[in-house]
């Protein structure tokens, strides 16, 4: 197979594998598809023998999946100070201060947040008395007096 026969089936088939990312989405085909195609320029360029194409590809493969990565990291891997807390609902509610919804005694109560009651912890009160969610526990918060 010579050169000119190799830069082109690398390019047609770094289009393909980019083809298929579209079709059937796992986001490595489309990596592995730039690197045949920038394997492919290079053995245009230079008139690469097959063996070369291949390395070329190989290490084009690898710099292209390790960059793409790096470049769709989610803002979690980023080290972002927030903590993702999509589909957890009372994670997201940590910090809020709302009214008791029945009196804590014994050391449990409830507390109503938007259209939920939830359980909670935390030192006696009264109902009506504001309380800071401090944490998750179960299914439940502990709770604090909220100060003024």
């Amino acid at each position: 197979m010579d050169s000119i026969e190799t830069s082109w089936l690398l390019l047609i088939g770094g289009v393909a594998l980019m083809a298929l990312e579209i079709v059937a989405p796992g986001v490595y085909l489309l990596w592995f598809g730039l690197a045949a195609l920038l394997a492919g320029a290079v053995d245009a360029a230079f008139g690469l023998g097959w063996q070369a194409s291949l390395a070329a590809f190989c290490l084009f493969s690898i710099v292209t999946v390790i960059g793409g990565r790096w470049l769709t990291r989610t803002a979690f891997d980023r080290n972002d100070a927030r903590p993702v807390v999509l589909n957890r609902r009372a994670s997201a509610l940590i910090g809020r201060i709302a009214p008791l919804h029945e009196a804590i005694v014994s050391g449990r109560g409830t507390v109503r947040i938007d259209d939920t009651i939830w359980r909670v912890q935390g030192p006696d009160a009264p109902a009506g008395a504001m309380v800071r969610l401090v944490a998750v526990e179960g299914v439940g918060f502990v709770v604090e007096p909220a100060e003024k």
